[in-house]
């Protein structure tokens, strides 16, 4: 097949191709609000760039500049003398407001970023519903190099920040992609729809750098049950009209249902699609074995190691290859075979089957039409397929305080706990805060220390509260020592409050005074009685050194009779206890030896001497024995 006809199987193949990719395309967004000037002020939706790196999770806030010369952005601004850096240190970052048109928006980014610009809004062309700014397919020398945000805005409000500007107006307005992505839990499962290609140029570069650069932390997320991964791969199928085309046999397998482009975009040479396709199901096949067993961040390892050790220019792209990956990971390769199935029957694939129903858009997320592309708690990533990038991403879909250790890094993000105790409240005496950092920023909330929980609004108090809350800053209640005793009006018999104890009084939380007892006559009232106030407590003694003091019952009496007393009373209880004990220990004995002789006396009688009715009792018996004869 040559010529006009040639041409006409490639453009039904790429409809077809497009056919089933096409759908649902969602614009993700992310919100712009204009804090400066008045009358523009208001918040506004942009569409996030498929490129550069969005700050997922996060804010910026900056000045728009609308540069006076080379307003499209397609040239260097260096040529025009344009600089977007802060004119001081530490200086709020600039924005770049730019036209559509012309040129790539990766070139308008990039020449902004070289300006020094800290992120860039494109205005659109022409009224029309946001759309997403996509990564060319040619000119990609500047791509991976990106490292700002950058957003398209409606022609109406760029008109309107375009016109302000002109007039001399500062314009202030705050990027925010704290909603981007949902942040529902402390799980974030996504995805990452890829290819096992390695011949497709650019884009195959990319997919493989990622999977280089990211399996490691890949990897950890997955294990510690912070993450769930799914990997995923596109197919469309041929038209049937050509299913028997040699063409169509060879981008397809199952009878032209799953197909894929020719790496080499020649069908004549090299691998074929549908050898993209075969390996593309043993690495979904693998995942799921992998998964089967309790280890699917083994995938990541697979992908990686194939990618080396069996790259189409070395003419490795094969099954006995991805067979001998499969055994060094310790797997099951005959499992994996069963999996994958036969790529010549003329049946539906199960597995591949299930993938391109989940390339169709459900919810908020649209339908999967690029490659490669990351979905994030159900929703598409834009931006870099980079390692920070994307990681910052997936911390973002954490819900606050839930996120890993890695997502707090430096690396990642500025904690914030470290400027002024992120404005909570702060107990500099023992080192305990309200202040938690968070990927999204800080939160400030009374905390829990060894188990004791702190109870407050988090940012002008906070107190122990439970049982143990007096071994924490005393439960933020009085305490003082005096003459070596600590006094406390912590008490964990009082778990939500402080009290000042018996011999205080006061509020229990600022201060607790000492109650004179004998000033107030409260107690030591005897006749001859004199009171002593101390610290907490009193002492009361007698006028007389034989005398002693009966706290419980306010009054005095004699030492030497208390003592006579007592112990003549203990003698008197042990003699009558003794006695009745005696007494009672012979009439038991009397009366059970007396039984006993009774009992004796009786079996002897009965022996020699028989009583009256046993006697009438042996006649019966002989009567009854002579009826029976």
């Amino acid at each position: 097949m040559r010529g006009p006809a040639w041409r006409a199987l490639l453009l039904v193949l790429a409809l077809a191709l497009a056919d089933a990719a096409a759908g649902r395309f969602v614009v993700e967004k992310n919100s712009i609000q204009v804090t400066s000037p008045d009358e523009l002020k208001g918040k506004y939706e942009c569409a996030i760039g498929n490129f550069g790196v969005p700050q997922y999770g996060g804010t910026l806030h900056g000045w728009v500049e609308y540069p006076r010369s080379n307003r499209k952005g397609c040239q260097s601004f260096d040529q025009f003398d344009i600089s977007f850096k802060p004119k001081k240190a530490g200086g709020r970052p600039n924005f770049v407001l730019l036209d559509r048109g012309e040129c790539f928006f990766t070139v308008k980014a990039w020449n902004a970023q070289n300006a020094g610009a800290a992120a860039v809004l494109v205005v659109d062309d022409k009224p029309e519903p946001l759309i997403t700014m996509d990564n060319p397919e040619e000119g990609k020398e500047h791509l991976e190099n990106i490292t700002i945000p950058s957003v398209l805005i409606t022609k109406k409000l760029g008109d309107q920040l375009k016109k302000s500007a002109e007039a001399g107006d500062m314009l202030s307005v705050l990027l925010d992609w704290r909603e981007s992505l949902p942040h529902p839990d402390e799980r974030v499962e996504y995805e990452f729809w890829t290819n096992s290609n390695d011949e497709c140029g650019p884009k195959c570069d990319m997919q493989m750098d990622f999977v280089k650069n990211f399996r490691g932390t890949a990897q950890v997320l997955e294990k510690k049950g912070y993450t769930q991964f799914t990997p995923h791969y596109i197919t469309w199928y041929c038209p049937e009209t050509f299913v028997t085309s040699k063409q169509c046999k060879s981008q397809c397998i199952n009878h032209g249902r799953y197909c894929a482009p020719d790496p080499e975009q020649d069908f004549s040479q090299g691998y074929d699609g549908k050898d993209v396709v075969i390996q593309n199901l043993h690495q979904i096949c693998l995942f799921k074995i992998a998964n089967e067993t309790g280890k699917p961040w083994l995938w990541w390892d697979y992908v990686h190691d194939f990618a080396l050790r069996c790259p189409m220019k070395d003419k490795k792209y094969t099954h006995e290859c991805a067979s001998d990956v499969i055994k060094s990971l310790g797997l099951d390769v005959e499992k994996v075979n069963k999996c994958v199935g036969d790529p010549e029957a003329d049946e539906e694939n199960e597995i591949l089957k299930a993938e391109q129903d989940a390339q169709i858009g459900n919810g908020k997320r649209g339908d999967v039409t690029i490659l490669p592309t990351l979905v994030i708690n159900n929703r598409q990533y834009r931006g870099k397929l980079d390692k920070v990038a994307v990681l910052k991403a997936i911390c973002s879909g954490f819900e606050e305080t839930t996120e890993p250790a890695i997502c707090l890094s430096e690396e990642i993000q500025t904690n914030e706990c470290l400027d002024n105790n992120g404005g909570c409240w702060l107990d500099k005496a023992n080192n305990v805060t309200a202040c938690k950092d968070t990927f999204r920023g800080r939160v400030c909330e009374c905390p829990i220390v060894k188990g004791v929980k702190f109870v407050g609004d988090g940012y002008t108090h906070c107190e122990a509260s439970g049982i143990g809350r007096c071994e924490i800053s005393n439960g933020g209640c009085w305490q003082e020592t005096k003459d070596g005793k600590t006094i406390s009006a912590c008490s964990n018999e009082e778990p939500d409050g402080c009290k000042c104890p018996a011999g205080f009084k006061g509020d229990g939380v600022k201060s607790c005074e000492d109650i004179d007892e004998c000033k107030e006559k409260l107690f030591c009232q005897c006749k001859g009685c004199s009171c002593k106030n101390t610290w907490g407590s009193y002492e009361c003694s007698c006028g007389d050194d034989k005398m002693l003091y009966m706290r419980e019952h306010d009054t005095c009496i004699s030492k030497e009779g208390t003592t006579a007393t007592v112990g003549w009373s203990f003698l008197w209880v042990i003699f009558f206890g003794l006695v009745f004990a005696g007494v009672g220990a012979y009439a038991v004995y009397k009366y059970r030896l007396r039984s006993y002789m009774d009992s004796e006396i009786r079996a002897i009688m009965a022996q020699y001497m028989p009583l009256d009715n046993q006697e009438g009792a042996n006649q019966q018996h002989h009567v009854a024995h002579a009826d029976d004869i």
